[in-house]
């Protein structure tokens, strides 16, 4: 009897290891964490040309909207920004 629940606990210890081996095969959690190190590091590697592209996105739209709004004014009758207007009526 007590060789019997040794050999049934022998085999249950040797099936939890081989469903551990091939849980660790099928899902490789080593490998998916040195992935998220890897993805970490580039990231934190790039952040500075992040923000510089970030900044020059910024800066570029900025640039096109205050264009924009001295066309705007330019063009708008009723601005009292613009000197031409008052110019041509004196």
């Amino acid at each position: 009897m007590l060789r019997e629940t040794l050999v049934t606990n022998i085999k249950r210890i040797i099936d939890f290891l081989i469903y551990s081996r091939n849980f660790l095969i099928r899902k490789s959690p080593i490998k998916a964490l040195i992935n998220s190190i890897v993805e970490s590091l580039k990231d934190f590697l790039t952040m500075k040309k992040k923000l510089k592209m970030a900044q020059y996105r910024l800066n570029y739209h900025r640039h096109q909207f205050q264009k924009m709004e001295q066309l705007i004014a330019e063009n708008n009758q009723h601005s009292f920004l613009k000197g031409n207007n008052l110019n041509e009526t004196r």
